[in-house]
């Protein structure tokens, strides 16, 4: 069959940076008052999740020396709920692979799955507590905020979700999907502040990105206002949030998906698919069919979202970890994002397959676009059909001509920038 000749564009995306990592964090905890609420010899634990966030290492040095500045003894606490195969271990081998270790940051990680419940939602939903963050003395709570790949609500992706899913270890990730996205809606701001109620929180530190998923601000909140400043921070975040400049695509393929790049594999505002029985599905973008090459080495075989894709490679089949997937899905409850697409042999086969399922169009006229990941979606390769629309996008850059795809001896693409 034959297959559609590409160009690679760039899109222009909101370009906001931090310089200074240190200093940045440097008046965040001053901002928060943290520094006064420290006492010499304080055991203050800091929240570290399992997503690739932009100078992750250096933020969390610059933390740990602040807390030493102050007198006390900063420990690492991961706070990633099931991931990680929910086991201590493979908590800290991802907190590893993150950069984050002992060694790197200079504090050590206590990675217990060890919970406790402290209280109840208004629907009677438990709610769970590390027992490290509760023995501490303190706790920065620190997380990325953006939006959530589920749901949307007042509070999704951020502080309040750390503070009632990640902190919460297996059992509370469980208690906080046990309604499923109502809820992640409901429960978990009240969770939140039932936590914020139980545990020693000193601050918050939340994380915002730019487009080209750097690091555009960091922001330090006081404990009793993080509930109200992570609404406006969240409206922020959607606002500058990275899409792809077409709304009507027949194929999209995307080199790598995994666990460091979203919790479901997929950032699903991209690929406006949600997939969630009794939630909306995205407005105005169409995508016809969605192909997934590869799984990121940072997923540890953990593929929950795989399910959204439509067709998948042999290669990502290969590196699934079944028992890492089942422990972090079950607790989900969204069953079918684990479920396994149509794998091909290799990428020439899988796009193939794509032009079949899409009715056999003239490739000179197929609308396909071709990403690294959907984190990174300022360089793209996309088919002839999609050029005219490219040259009046107000954003949109055409780099060279089009030329037929260029897969190797055994069928693949060169591999874009890797994901997370």
């Amino acid at each position: 069959m034959r297959l559609p000749h590409v160009v690679e564009i760039e899109q222009r995306l909101y370009a906001r940076r931090v310089g200074d990592i240190a200093e940045a964090v440097g008046h965040a905890w001053g901002a928060s008052g943290a520094a006064g609420r420290v006492r010499r010899g304080d055991r203050v634990g800091i929240t570290v999740g399992s997503r690739g966030i932009d100078k992750l290492p250096a933020m969390v040095r610059a933390v740990v020396h602040l807390i030493k500045e102050a007198g006390g003894k900063p420990f690492i606490l991961p706070a990633m709920g099931s991931h990680g195969g929910a086991t201590p271990q493979g908590q800290a081998a991802l907190l590893r692979e993150l950069g984050i270790a002992a060694q790197s940051v200079g504090a050590p990680v206590r990675a217990s799955m060890a919970a406790a419940a402290v209280g109840k939602t208004s629907k009677g939903v438990p709610v769970y507590a590390s027992r490290e963050a509760l023995n501490a003395d303190g706790l920065v709570v620190m997380n990325r905020v953006k939006q959530h790949t589920d749901y949307v609500g007042e509070y999704e992706s951020g502080l309040v979700k750390m503070l009632a899913i990640g902190v919460g270890k297996r059992d509370g990730a469980a208690a906080m999907h046990s309604r499923g996205c109502a809820s992640l809606r409901e429960d978990i701001p009240e969770a939140a502040a039932i936590v914020l109620g139980r545990l020693p929180v000193i601050c918050g530190l939340a994380i915002l990105e730019n487009g080209y998923h750097e690091a555009a601000d960091i922001v330090g909140i006081r404990p009793d206002e993080i509930l109200e400043r992570e609404k406006s921070l969240l409206r922020r975040a959607r606002r500058t949030a990275p899409r792809l400049p077409f709304r009507d695509i027949d194929l999209l393929l995307v080199d790598w998906i995994g666990k460091d790049i979203s919790g479901v594999a997929f950032d699903t505002h991209v690929i406006a698919r949600r997939m969630i029985w009794g939630e909306p599905e995205f407005r105005g973008t169409r995508i016809r069919v969605i192909g997934a090459l590869d799984l990121t080495p940072g997923s540890r075989g953990n593929a929950l979202g795989m399910g959204l894709a439509d067709l998948v490679t042999e290669r990502l089949v290969q590196k699934i970890d079944w028992e890492a997937l089942k422990a972090n899905v079950l607790h989900t409850g969204f069953l079918n994002r684990a479920k396994l697409p149509i794998a091909l042999p290799d990428d020439r086969e899988l796009v193939g397959a794509a032009m079949v399922a899409l009715g056999g169009p003239d490739p000179r006229r197929v609308r396909m676009v071709r990403i690294a990941d959907t984190l990174r979606l300022s360089r793209m390769w996309i088919s002839e059909g999609l050029v005219p629309e490219a040259r009046r996008h107000a954003r949109v850059n055409i780099v060279g001509h089009p030329s037929a795809m260029s897969f190797d001896r055994r069928g693949n693409l060169p591999p874009m920038e890797r994901g997370g």
